[in-house]
């Protein structure tokens, strides 16, 4: 019964292991396509941020405000009302609003890009702990096959076996959680794009 079920999850694990959708991504295990950078296009219609681009991080104000803004412990309501409350005291409110969009682009990007470098080095350990999984469960069965049977060993790599299939199976479920976050993190920063150009206008 134990070797079935062992059969059963090395099957399972052959497909999660491998399931890249994107051939240039070949180590990317979310199902979300990988979008490596987030275009600033995409989230900022407002004036051209060239001339304030590093200049965010000179200003204190600023720049704490963005860390507090980026932090995903920072409710998005909160964060918003932070912006407003920002830009409703700045003296120059378009060249504050540059500066704090400039600094959440740059510090949303830099995170995201952590969370998913972060998950490809998992889904290559991943990777290499279904292989070993695989070949353990050869050495299993070889085991179980052999006269006389040494049912010690026998048992002792089934119960091994079972042991690292539970902690793959348990990094994936986390790993599934994981890969919501850089969608999060595209919809934090749109959102509080939207405010900042609202309230320049």
């Amino acid at each position: 019964m134990k070797v079935r079920l062992l059969a059963a999850m090395v099957v399972a694990l052959s497909g999660t292991a491998a399931r890249a959708a994107d051939p240039r991504y070949p180590n990317w295990p979310c199902t979300q396509a990988k979008v490596p950078e987030i275009s600033l296009a995409a989230v900022w219609a407002g004036p051209p941020l060239d001339d304030v681009q590093n200049k965010w991080k000179d200003n204190a104000k600023v720049g704490a405000l963005v860390a507090k803004l980026s932090a995903r412990k920072t409710p998005l309501d909160e964060a918003e009302k932070s912006v407003k409350e920002f830009l409703a005291s700045s003296a120059d409110k378009t060249a504050n609003a540059k500066l704090l969009f400039a600094g959440l682009f740059d510090t949303l990007n830099a995170q995201r890009s952590q969370v998913m470098n972060g998950l490809e080095r998992v889904s290559r350990k991943q990777r290499e702990a279904a292989d070993k999984i695989r070949e353990e469960t050869l050495q299993l069965h070889a085991l179980q096959g052999a006269t006389p049977r040494d049912e010690a060993k026998v048992e002792a790599l089934g119960n091994e076996l079972i042991w690292k299939t539970r902690i793959f199976e348990d990094r994936n479920k986390v790993v599934r959680f994981v890969c919501e976050v850089p969608t999060a993190i595209d919809q934090r920063l749109f959102a509080l794009g939207r405010v900042i150009q609202q309230e320049m206008e």
